[in-house]
């Protein structure tokens, strides 16, 4: 058992985060203490987990809390979860390929940039005029 701050250090959260999840009610089960401080366990701390890298993926609160929904009906709701978890798996990957190209752009800019610096390439421009 571990208290909110002790959480989100092993999470790697902030106390705001974790309190905003709290009280969304995105984390269900969580114990409370003799003094009616939420208390948790690895089975929270794994949930937390989950739900941060939701949140990486680009998933909102409501969604998050559909898929807390959907795992919260046991292994009935398996295809659903699976159907989201697949789209959003579709969207990383064309996130990832616009990432990619990024990427390329950058390098072909960084070394062109690189030749004019050393005389190697002519320097021009889509943007202005350059005088001979």
């Amino acid at each position: 058992m571990c208290t909110m701050k002790e959480a989100c250090e092993e999470v790697g959260m902030t106390y705001e985060t974790l309190k905003f999840y709290c009280k969304e009610g995105l984390v269900p089960n969580v114990k409370r203490d003799q003094n009616n401080y939420r208390d948790f366990d690895e089975r929270n701390i794994a949930w937390l987990k989950s739900l941060q890298c939701l949140r990486n993926c680009g998933l909102s609160i409501k969604d998050m809390k559909i898929y807390m929904e959907y795992c919260l009906q046991g292994v009935s709701s398996i295809p659903q979860r699976k159907e989201m978890l697949s789209k959003t798996n579709e969207i990383l990957l064309h996130k990832m390929q616009l990432l990619q190209q990024s990427l390329q752009f950058i390098k072909q800019k960084q070394d062109y940039f690189d030749g004019v610096l050393a005389g190697e390439i002519k320097y021009s421009s889509n943007l202005i005029d350059i005088e001979d």
